[in-house]
């Protein structure tokens, strides 16, 4: 499996003329990497994740997965928001089995399903309880069971930690590693939070601002894989390559609107 973008441009039309908010945009994912897209406010960064997840088009170019074009939501994409997007009435087991309930799954094989996912995200022993009784990271864990429950090619993360306390996400970054590294999924996360995308990836791509370009891809090689990490020089190095990356071309975007 890859996921596919080529030469992707998205225009809007305002009132003062048309806002180009993605340029050129090229991109690989192959099966199983966790790559992560990287910018500050203004790259177009969820504009980017909506072409793929197919919930809106490109002005030009096209996106593919497994060499079939994008032209509207799938099965095959998995989405995670950065809000849990629960419904509140439903308990934990209900919430993830509502995707299947959707595709027409018979009502015992989306139990089974979801039940599984809910076991790998550890969740099992809170089925029966509803999203408020249920912490922040819970929510997540609950609505990324319910994407990997469909079994998509790959799974869409729109800042899916943002909401999330200091210590919270930082839970949820070893949640996620591990969960990426057992299930082998293919991920595709964007992210404003550098530190964030260079603990979980093995890919990012950088994106500038006004308009979206990719400015850099960088290949992520870490010695080690954990919390640890984050103290070695190594992961500071990519750390501080990328935040003076984003900063440069910050400063150029303000300029050129100036």
């Amino acid at each position: 499996m890859y996921l596919q973008v080529n030469k992707l441009h998205k225009n809007f039309k305002t009132q003062q003329g048309t806002l180009v908010v993605l340029q050129d945009i090229n991109m690989l994912i192959e099966r199983g990497e966790f790559i992560c897209a990287v910018g500050a406010s203004g790259s177009g960064k969820s504009t980017l994740l909506r072409q793929i997840a197919g919930l809106d088009s490109p002005t030009t170019g096209e996106v593919k997965i497994d060499n079939q074009l994008v032209t509207g939501p799938g099965p095959d994409r998995g989405m995670v928001f950065q809000h849990y997007t629960l419904y509140p009435w439903m308990n934990v087991q209900e919430n993830a089995e509502f995707g299947l309930k959707l595709q027409g799954l018979a009502k015992k094989e989306r139990r089974e399903k979801a039940s599984h996912y809910l076991s790998v995200v550890g969740l099992s022993r809170f089925a029966k309880a509803l999203p408020k009784e249920l912490s922040g990271g819970m929510k997540q864990r609950v609505a990324i069971a319910r994407a990997l429950a469909s079994e998509p090619k790959v799974l869409l993360m729109d800042e899916p930690f943002g909401a999330l306390d200091v210590h919270t996400k930082e839970a949820m970054h070893g949640f996620m590693l591990d969960l990426w590294q057992r299930t082998n999924i293919t991920v595709f996360m964007i992210t404003h939070d550098v530190e964030e995308a260079v603990f979980l990836s093995n890919r990012i791509y950088a994106l500038g601002a006004r308009p979206g370009t990719v400015r850099k891809e960088i290949v992520v090689r870490l010695p080690e894989r954990g919390h640890a990490v984050k103290r070695h020089p190594v992961f500071q190095d990519y750390r501080d390559e990328l935040m003076e990356l984003l900063r440069r071309h910050g400063q150029e975007a303000v300029a050129v609107a100036a």
